[in-house]
């Protein structure tokens, strides 16, 4: 009879594991028998920047428990960050399916580093030897499960612990997991095919690579409204990295901002080449690859960018600077006013933060870097 690697992490249970199917291999023989002993569950939902930022836990955690199977679970727009990720045997989706496995299994070790009280109360329930990060308590409060959370709980819930910290995010998480220094790179992938495609996309742009290629990221989301700058600044900036670098510029956005990158392509007399904002995340991060350097307010893209390995300008305002890494490769630029990291969704200040900070301070940034 045949044996069955159960402890396998390529073992599916309700079908054929990829190796069996692709060279007719079996268990008993199969030279990519790869067991584990230790389950890991990371449960971080959402935002899609905040996932990707959490990434940088995974090559730590690997090295620590060489011989682990992890297991993290997402909500369904987080999903695509994961492709070709090599430090994740499984996906599962914030949805029945996904929430009845987690909570059938037993795991050695379960991570939850969000304070939200729907992710908390999915590390309380889920059944683990140890747990890190937060939790929900018997009377529906966020509390920690280990000392070494306490820290950003306290940032979570006071203004002027958030302003005073000067740690980076993947700092504070690799000591709330455990992880020793230094902080684990985001991981961000592409695709052999993801590559040849924005390939396509650069010689139909006519691109080249002569000349350095400088992207503008002009989105920010809807939470913050003062993440993101003008216009008017995004396009003096643009003119100023045209003519005095000969810079090629690409333009980058979502659907959010069709309207403001029609805008800058119509004013622009030609400077930027349009790399859509109706693109699926994976095209998104192929096309951003296109960048030798990015300038981006405090979002998705500039997290995505350090995962690729670029360099990075980055302003912020309403947000702290101090929790964004960029591992040596990139320029903050924080807005000059006392009232900087409030995390207001608004403001009646004048002039606000965005406005302080002037098209000559970013492209001093970049002059320094590029």
């Amino acid at each position: 009879m045949d044996i069955i690697n159960q402890d396998c992490r390529y073992y599916r249970g309700d079908r054929p594991c990829v190796f069996h199917k692709r060279e007719g291999v079996k268990c008993a023989d199969c030279p990519h028998y790869s067991p584990f002993s230790i389950k890991i569950l990371v449960i971080k939902l959402d935002a899609v920047g905040d996932v990707l930022r959490t990434t940088s836990i995974l090559p730590g955690l690997q090295k620590k428990y060489p011989d682990s199977h992890l297991t993290w679970i997402s909500a369904a727009e987080s999903r695509p960050l994961f492709l070709n990720n090599p430090y994740v045997d499984r996906i599962l989706p914030l949805q029945p399916d996904g929430l009845v496995s987690c909570l059938a299994e037993s795991f050695d070790l379960s991570i939850n580093l969000d304070t939200s009280p729907l992710s908390s109360s999915l590390q309380n329930l889920v059944r683990s030897g140890e747990k890190k990060g937060f939790t929900l308590d018997e009377r529906g409060r966020v509390s920690t499960c280990n000392p070494e959370a306490e820290e950003w709980l306290r940032m979570s819930v006071f203004d002027d612990a958030k302003k005073a910290n000067r740690k980076t995010a993947q700092a504070i998480m690799a000591e709330i997991v455990g992880l020793p220094p230094p902080v684990g790179e985001i991981v961000l992938r592409l695709t052999p095919e993801e590559m040849r495609g924005a390939e396509l996309f650069a010689e139909e742009a006519r691109l080249g690579r002569e000349k350095p290629v400088i992207g503008f990221n002009t989105g920010a989301g809807r939470r913050w409204k003062y993440k993101k700058w003008s216009r008017e600044a995004t396009l003096e900036l643009g003119r100023r990295c045209a003519e005095r670098l000969e810079a090629r510029l690409l333009l980058y956005g979502g659907p959010a901002e069709e309207e403001r990158n029609a805008w800058l392509l119509e004013r622009g007399g030609g400077i930027f080449i349009d790399t859509g904002c109706h693109n699926d995340l994976r095209t998104f991060f192929a096309r951003l690859s296109l960048s030798d350097l990015l300038v981006t307010s405090d979002t998705l893209a500039l997290h995505a960018a350090v995962g690729l390995g670029k360099k990075v300008v980055a302003f912020f305002g309403p947000t702290s600077a101090a929790e964004i890494e960029l591992y040596g490769r990139g320029e903050k630029i924080v807005a000059p006013v006392p009232c900087q990291c409030c995390y207001l969704p608004d403001c009646d200040v004048k002039p606000n933060c965005m406005e302080s900070i002037t098209p000559q301070m970013v492209f001093d940034a970049i002059q320094k870097i590029i």
